[in-house]
């Protein structure tokens, strides 16, 4: 049986109905609203705003590749960011230089450090207490959140340090620093998940985790590596949020966490666990941030982005259930029948076999 041509898996692959959807959407919205929506003004709006959902996102894809799921990566990234919001007021007002850039030094690995903990505290749950992971994160999101609203009263600290609010609201050669940011965690991720062991255990692991457990992999020990990375992930969600609005509150980003897993399984997460792609997962963000930013100029209420966003989820899903028969498979057999028997071609002149 011959393996089908290189550009017919690509027509039939996720990423490129999602290439496909998206020029769908530049064609319609560049209609109604180019100028607004794709100027300048728009594309950096957009570009300030995409890191957000994004580095959650990608926190949420960490635990969905394995098979589960991370209800506390908001959470997570607000107890963070009110670490570092409270170790920065302790800072003294006379210090200056390199003492002041020491001390926010320290409160940024403050942050990291109890992102890293709850980590912890879920992978030992999951892995060595056998708990479902969504009872689990369940569990640890109401926790955290609970201390989180406990020790602040609920209230907000704002007023941080320059080079915490650049990290929100600078840029550098003209990108935003959060597209810097978002891209730098991004890139390293999508390797580590593809081209390293771990990132294929996690992926094996959340396919069948009775085979790999019977390879000889120690799956409670990849469960905890595995929520300990979505909670390093959601780190720097926490931080670039505390950046763009230069404060931090429990609250912040609550809408998120449904997109997050909205945003995944556009992407092409599975949701049972074992297939997703980085690479995906930008493209199915691009696509929501292109209507969320769209719906704004038009002035629709933002519960009608909602409801589109779900009528895409359900239409993406429908194309997959229905792929043996849809437009995809159908364009995947017209590259088959045309390209390949084209490329096998002997050339001219060639004698043929007798």
């Amino acid at each position: 049986m011959s393996l089908p041509h290189p550009l017919a898996r690509i027509v039939a692959s996720k990423d490129f109905r999602l290439v496909v959807l998206i020029a769908i959407l530049i064609v319609v919205f560049g209609s109604l609203i180019g100028d607004r929506l794709f100027g300048q003004l728009g594309l950096r709006s957009m570009a300030y705003q995409l890191p957000e959902l994004g580095l959650l996102s990608l926190a949420m894809m960490v635990a969905m590749l394995s098979g589960g799921i991370d209800l506390s990566i908001i959470a997570t990234a607000n107890l963070s960011a009110l670490t570092i919001a409270g170790s920065l007021s302790l800072m003294p007002a006379g210090d200056g230089g390199s003492a002041a850039a020491l001390w926010e030094i320290g409160s940024v690995l403050a942050g990291l450090a109890v992102a890293l903990a709850v980590g912890v505290g879920n992978g030992l749950v999951i892995g060595y207490f056998r708990v479902s992971p969504i009872l689990a994160t369940l569990g640890s999101m109401t926790l955290v959140k609970g201390l989180a609203i406990g020790l602040t009263h609920g209230s907000v600290l704002s007023g941080f340090p320059p080079a915490i609010v650049f990290l929100g609201n600078g840029s550098v050669l003209g990108l935003p620093m959060p597209l810097i940011v978002f891209a730098a965690v991004a890139a390293p991720l999508s390797a580590l998940l593809t081209m390293t062991p771990f990132g294929v255990r996690i992926a094996m692991f959340g396919s069948n985790e009775r085979a790999v457990r019977f390879s000889g992999v120690d799956t409670r020990a990849l469960t905890l590596r595995t929520y300990v990375l979505s909670s390093f992930v959601a780190f720097f969600a926490g931080l670039v949020m505390m950046a763009r609005f230069d404060s931090a509150n429990a609250a912040y980003g609550e809408s998120y966490l449904l997109v997050t897993i909205l945003a995944c399984v556009l992407g092409g997460v599975d949701p049972a666990g074992g297939f997703g792609r980085v690479s995906g997962l930008v493209l199915a963000l691009v696509v929501l941030q292109i209507i969320s930013t769209a719906c704004v100029v038009l002035g629709l209420s933002q519960f009608l982005t909602l409801a589109i966003w779900g009528g895409i989820l359900i239409a993406v899903g429908a194309l997959d259930a229905a792929s043996a028969g849809g437009v995809f498979a159908l364009l995947r057999s017209l590259v088959t029948d045309v390209v390949a028997p084209a490329s096998a071609s002997p050339p001219t002149g060639a004698s043929k076999p007798q």
